[in-house]
């Protein structure tokens, strides 16, 4: 069970985040720039990077001035998926990175992410002093003082080329579909795969402002499963707007989610030594028949809360290497500092070709139990805490069903929503405890705004 975002007022589960010139205002990145250039030395260089959102470019701008304005260097990446940007912080020479992106949410929204010079996401307590110094005067420099603000289009290619040295993998005589969400990897994934010999048709790689994940992409899999079934491909690969996520489909069209390509990729580490500790770190979102997989395996399975940053978090705290959740979000430290959606298809990609395997075939490793997943939007998903009768259904849940059964409950980090996760041995008793904690959820929270 989980709660929602920490009590600071600005920070989410993943950067700030919001409806873009509503929320998240050109005042409030302006603000934020400044803020996070006033921890950084004078001189010191900021790499920028966003999505195809209308509002990007519009708080690019915001964001840039804010750092310029403290005397911070700032180069512009232009359009790039999240990991790339976490990853050229270091080729850049930059002292801190930042992304404009909301990730899988509708194209209103976007947000600001941080990183710090190793290309992992700012910590909780650095988040808050950025968040401090926002209330605060700054340095103010003026004439040669005063930062400047460059673009960096190199970056695309830089990128490009450390992963593909990194992951030579042939794919061959592999034909692939590849829905790109009208987002960031649309400027890198068909371009990687193709150099690594793979077959590509590129769906939804047209972004226009506001097309970005509406109806396509890993939040989508309609059009990606369609494109399979009609084209005959091998398989199918969907990533969300920022390209930190990707999921699949197999040759039938059918779903492959989060814990099947992660479970793909830990035992094809595994058998090439590469899994330290023979461990993965998950979430709690994760289905069971995952865990079962992975003991049979002889893989330990490390669980955390719901969020990217506290299974990465876990990682680095226990020496692992490979973690991951169910949105198909993948982490693979070995690879970047975060998770990387085109790093973790080509790692996929590859344990297939090794093993000769269809994606149906390698996927059965996880045999799932029932799982029923509602976002339910809410009015106030801050109440969830002390919503004491959500509280008393769920406890009559694991009254029922003991240790046959699941449920978690916990508020979006970056959304209007409360999410129930629920695991019963029987698809009919699923989601009748699914719906019927949703419905306790919505009475006591108040219905939220349509999306």
């Amino acid at each position: 069970m989980g709660g929602g975002r920490s009590g600071r007022a600005l920070f989410g589960t993943d950067g700030v985040r919001g409806v873009a010139n509503r929320d998240l205002t050109p005042e409030l990145a302006l603000a934020l720039g400044r803020a996070v250039g006033s921890r950084l030395a004078p001189g010191a260089r900021v790499l920028v990077g966003r999505d195809t959102r209308l509002s990007g470019p519009m708080l690019e701008a915001a964001l840039a001035a804010g750092l310029a304005s403290a005397g911070v260097e700032v180069l512009l990446g232009g359009v790039l998926p999240t990991p790339a940007i976490a990853e050229l912080v270091g080729a850049a020479g930059a002292a801190a990175g930042a992304v404009i992106s909301a990730s899988h949410n509708p194209f209103p929204d976007n947000g600001i992410k941080l990183f710090g010079p190793d290309g992992f996401k700012l910590p909780d307590g650095e988040e808050e002093l950025v968040e401090r110094a926002m209330e605060e005067a700054g340095p103010r420099p003026e004439g040669a003082g005063l930062g400047h603000v460059a673009s960096w289009p190199e970056g695309r290619a830089r990128y490009l080329d450390s992963l593909l040295e990194r992951l030579p993998v042939d794919l061959s005589g592999m034909r692939l579909a590849v829905d790109c969400a009208n987002g960031a990897t649309a400027v890198t994934a068909p371009e990687a795969l193709r150099r690594l010999g793979a077959e590509v048709d590129v769906l939804a790689a047209e972004p226009d402002g506001v097309n970005i994940n509406d109806g396509c992409g890993s939040t989508h899999l309609t059009s990606i499963a369609a494109a399979v079934q009609a084209g005959g491909h091998d398989l199918g690969l969907a990533f969300d707007g920022d390209g930190d996520r990707v999921l699949a489909v197999d040759g039938q069209g059918r779903p492959v989610d989060g814990d099947q390509i992660l479970a793909i990729c830990a035992l094809a580490m595994r058998r090439a030594g590469t899994l330290a500790n023979d461990a993965v770190v998950t979430t709690t979102m994760t289905n069971l028949g995952f865990r079962r997989a992975m003991k049979a395996a002889g893989i330990t399975v490390r669980w955390t809360d719901v969020g990217d940053r506290y299974v990465l978090a876990e990682m680095r705290a226990r020496g692992d290497v490979l973690g991951g959740e169910q949105s198909g979000h993948v982490i693979n430290l070995l690879h970047g500092p975060t998770g990387d959606g085109l790093a973790a298809a080509i790692q996929l990609l590859g344990a297939l070709r090794e093993t000769g395997e269809t994606l149906a075939e390698a996927g059965a490793i996880v045999v799932r139990s029932p799982q029923l997943l509602l976002n339910i939007r809410v009015a106030d998903r801050t109440a969830l805490a002390g919503a004491t009768a959500v509280w008393d259904e769920v406890t009559a849940f694991e009254d029922e069903l003991g240790e046959e059964g699941r449920v978690v409950v916990r508020a979006s980090g970056t959304e209007p929503l409360v999410r129930v996760m629920v695991e019963a041995p029987e698809a009919g008793s699923c989601e009748h405890w699914a719906r019927r904690i949703a419905a306790v959820v919505e009475r006591e929270l108040g219905a939220g705004p349509p999306a």
